[in-house]
């Protein structure tokens, strides 16, 4: 029996009775708010989304004033975003039940260590497993943190409706709860007032450690650890997972990201984390009110004991506790040597935290606490040092003093101006950019492996570019100096193209010691972004990687050599299928490429939310890439409102990273499902279809005269970049230019206009090309979604994408386009979608979409009319808008529709 995936089997009937709730209660308030007569426009308006009488609801719409839309375009934003909060309790619920009654799911771990316990080598593998969500700031988290505020209270109080439902909890005090914080809701701006800076971006996703993140991981590596102990299998020192960081130190087209904000991003992780540890220290000096009446410590805390300051009569039959008050009176030592700071939670005396000496690294705050730990087993009592003892153990283990590893990133060709810039102010090269590629590479390899001098220190005047780069890498090798070497470990070079991207790139860590000739403190790594990069990258890193200096710098990494690849940009470049295809291409030839030389090649994975940036069920994309490409070390990125969708909670943080670290094992031990020869003859057909709709799409795109314009005119992409929605730059270059346009808004804005564009243009046609050859290519399509677990994968996101995509809805926003060629533009996307949908059905052998998801063809039946109408509010915003109809407060009402479709969606950027 296959196990079932918990997102596909959620309990219809409760979401529906808390649906009704909520909707009541918003019902109730927004009356309140703006009278009977408004309302009943509201009430209107919801009647004739669900008859789906689209002209009706696009001329009520219409008749409304902009004052009257402003409530509204709140009511419709207001209820997805209810909806979401149930399906997310939902989920957690089933979670713990399923947990707690031991019954299986997809993606369970103790499934997972079963299936590696098989293997000879099971501890190896369990120990050295590691993967790491990266959170980034990308501007598709809409929401600001007030709301998210909100909704975790909403959340909180609908984990209670079973016992309100059973009578343990009062029902009207409950639901007058709940009443208030949607009244709030309806009151409070929704979006941002002004643009986020960095460090209020870093401040807000800090939000999740605390509630969600920290308690989660320390409960899945106990529970980790636990699974390979009852099999005989010791992992001790395993931790499967950890965190990765990249605002603050992503400064790749984002002005605003300078030393400063490394240097914030660091410190504020490290407060978060010494904020857990004083309050879990806390914690456990009330809990260890152990009486030297009873029990006789071991010399280890007596010793602890005794240098501790707490000296109050009544805790001198209580060693433990005395042995506590040390250990935190040392770690907020440490903290205020680090961070100029202690805990507000700290209740050590300044007296008492100057004589404790600083721990000089977190194992040892680690060792003390095992010492305790040691006395309590000794003296028979295991039972106190599980649960919160054991976590904090965990915690320590996982987060150090660092809490997230910051990965640094820049642009290529920032790193070329400043290593030329170097270069010539040390005199060493005058004009090195008109150098050949082989002269710039024997040149930096000749100053890495012979040249111990910096290069910067010297008189010659620096640029201001220069100067703030110099900056960041100084300010890197002072945090890798205090709050230890995994708070930094990569720098990602954004548009690699060539191996002297890659040692510039180690030139500029070389100036302040990040990297020698036999030793990398931080490693290089290359990011692959466009088609034609992903196709180059196997012969650039084929010749890298036989550098003798590189080998010694991998050597120093434990023979682990990082790539990042990128889904947006490739996927723009060319189309989704030439996206997918040419990075499973390039994991498997790039995998085998280490393989040979005895380097274990590592992914990061630069996704998105939506399937048009690599996004898409966590588990089915792990499972499905390229067999022996996972070498015990995944990277991913999460984006945007996937964050709170993901990590909102500490159940759902709790089960999505278990279905991370699952499939991630899965797919390192689990036999090849397909065998050689039919991978090959399913990379043959893969080949010609994949050249065949990156044409299509390449011919659309980048040939038609009359797709930029309708870009431009027939989303909103101009109302995108304007929202309040990160401290990045929507474009590289101005917002006018299809070629400098970030991949976030593009795929953002087709989501809005419900094109969806990027996650599935171009897959019909090659399909039906490849059919019509040969009728029986149909069957050799049934055949590669059955039995391979990539092309399973690949289809079922183009299903999912389709569903979310409304061809009714998205020829009103090419009707916004100024002429009929702009506009036929939409006929050709039209056919398109039409052609993809009928044979993405045939490949499947299903009657309709999302035949094998009902929940989520459920979720979106009764979410669609809501967002629906927010489509109409937006299109007739839009209109007014261009014709300077739309002034001072009533722009927020676009910006109100986009954050309402954007929830509605779920993972829209």
């Amino acid at each position: 029996m296959t196990a079932k995936k918990l997102e596909n089997n959620s309990n219809h009937q409760v979401i529906a009775e808390e649906v009704k709730i909520l909707t009541d209660l918003l019902d109730e308030s927004t009356r309140h708010l703006v009278g009977d007569e408004e309302f009943a426009k509201i009430k209107g308006l919801v009647k004739i989304a669900a008859g789906k009488d689209h002209s009706q609801l696009e001329s009520q719409i219409a008749s409304l004033s902009n004052q009257e839309l402003i409530v509204v375009a709140r009511y419709f934003a207001t209820l997805p975003l209810l909806i979401n909060i149930s399906e997310d309790v939902d989920l957690a619920s089933e979670v713990n039940l399923l947990n707690n009654t031991k019954q299986d799911y997809l993606g369970k771990l103790s499934n997972t260590v079963d299936l590696v316990a098989q293997k000879d080598n099971a501890a190896e593998i369990l120990r050295h497993v590691n993967v790491v969500p990266v959170l980034t700031a990308h501007p598709t988290q809409v929401q600001r943190k007030t709301i998210l505020e909100l909704t975790d209270k909403i959340h909180n109080l609908l984990r209670e409706y079973r016992d309100v439902s059973a009578g343990t909890i009062d029902r009207d005090e409950w639901t007058n709860q709940l009443r208030r914080y949607i009244e709030i809701i309806m009151q409070t701006d929704i979006i941002r007032e002004k643009k986020l800076k960095v460090k209020n971006e870093i401040k807000n996703v800090m939000v999740y450690y605390p509630k969600a993140l920290i308690p989660a991981i320390t409960k899945l590596t106990g529970r980790y650890k636990e699974l390979a102990r009852k099999r005989g299998l010791n992992i001790d020192g395993a931790t499967p997972i950890t965190m990765g960081m990249w605002i603050g130190g992503d400064r790749d087209g984002n002005p605003y990201v300078t030393a400063d904000t490394l240097r914030l991003s660091g410190t504020i992780q490290a407060e978060v984390i010494f904020d857990y540890y004083t309050k879990a220290m806390n914690d456990l000096y009330r809990t260890l009110a152990i009486s030297t009446s009873y029990v006789q410590p071991t010399p280890e805390v007596v010793k602890l004991s005794e240098l501790s300051g707490d000296n109050s009569p009544f805790r001198v039959n209580e060693p433990y506790r005395r042995a506590c008050y040390y250990v935190e009176s040392r770690l907020a030592h440490t903290e205020k040597q680090l961070l100029d700071r202690v805990s507000k939670d700290s209740v050590v005396s300044e007296e008492n935290l100057e004589k404790a000496p600083v721990y000089k690294d977190a194992y040892e705050f680690k060792s003390d606490l095992e010492a305790i730990k040691r006395s309590l087993i000794q003296n028979h009592d295991q039972a106190v040092t599980t649960g919160p003892f054991d976590e904090l153990l965990e915690a320590i283990e996982v987060f150090g003093f660092h809490l997230a590893t910051i990965d640094m990133r820049q642009d290529s060709s920032v790193n070329e101006a400043c290593v030329a810039e170097l270069l010539k102010g040390a005199k060493i090269c005058d004009n090195y950019s008109d150098l050949s590629e082989e002269e710039k590479i024997q040149l930096l390899l000749n100053e890495l492996e012979n040249d111990p001098r910096t290069l910067h220190s010297n008189n010659a005047p620096k640029s201001e570019l220069l100067q703030k780069e110099l900056k960041i890498y100084a300010t890197a090798r002072k945090l890798k100096d205090t709050l230890g070497e995994n708070v930094i470990k990569q720098h990602i070079i954004s548009h690699t193209e060539s191996i002297s991207d890659m040692l510039e790139q180690a030139t500029m860590l070389k100036e302040y010691g990040l990297l020698d000739n036999q030793h990398a403190r931080i490693q290089v790594v290359p990011l692959f972004e466009t088609v034609e990069d992903l196709q180059n990258s196997r012969e650039i890193m084929k010749r890298y990687l036989n550098f003798d200096i590189v080998k010694r710098w991998i050597a120093s990494k434990n023979g682990y050599q990082e790539i990042m690849l990128g889904y947006s940009d490739s996927n723009k470049d060319g189309g989704y299928l030439a996206s997918c295809w040419n990075l499973y291409k390039a994991q498997k030839e790039l995998t085998k490429i280490g393989e040979d030389m005895g380097i274990k090649i590592t992914f990061m994975h630069g996704r998105g939310g939506t399937v048009g940036r690599g996004g898409g069920p966590s588990y089915e994309a792990i499972t499905s890439q390229p067999f022996g490409s996972i070498k015990g070390r995944i990277r991913t990125t999460e984006q945007g409102e996937i964050i709170q969708n993901k990590y909102g909670n500490k159940d759902s943080a709790y089960y999505n990273l278990e279905m991370l670290l699952s499939a991630a094992v899965d797919r390192m031990v689990s036999n090849q499902k397909v065998g050689e020869k039919e991978i090959q003859d399913f990379t043959a057909s893969m080949d010609a279809i994949v050249a065949d709709s990156n044409r299509v799409y390449r011919k659309l795109v980048f040939e038609n005269p009359h797709f930029h314009d309708y870009f431009f005119q027939a989303t909103p992409i101009k109302e995108v970049s304007s929202l309040n929605i990160g401290s990045r730059p929507a474009a590289r270059k101005k917002i006018t230019e299809l070629s400098g346009l970030r991949a976030i808004p593009w795929v953002f804005s087709w989501s809005q206009s419900r094109v969806m564009f990027p996650g599935w243009y171009g897959v019909g046609s090659a399909f039906k090309h490849f059919i019509d050859a040969d009728p029986a290519n149909l069957k050799v399509l049934q055949d590669m979604y059955n039995g391979w677990p990539f092309f399973h994968s690949l289809m079922s996101n183009v299903d999912m994408v389709l569903s979310k995509s409304n061809m009714e809805i998205a020829e009103q926003y090419a009707n916004l386009c100024q002429d009929a060629e702009t506009r036929s533009v939409f006929d050709i996307i039209h056919a398109e979608w039409a052609l993809t949908k009928e044979v993405i059905l045939q490949i499947e052998g299903h009657e309709k979409l999302l035949e094998d998801n009902p929940s989520l063809e459920s979720s979106l039946d009764y979410r669609m009319p809501y967002f629906n109408v927010l489509n109409y509010i937006q299109l007739e915003m839009i209109k007014r808008g261009r014709n300077d109809q739309v002034s001072g407060i009533y722009e927020s009402i676009i910006h109100i529709t986009i954050n309402g479709v954007a929830s509605g969606l779920r993972n829209s950027g």
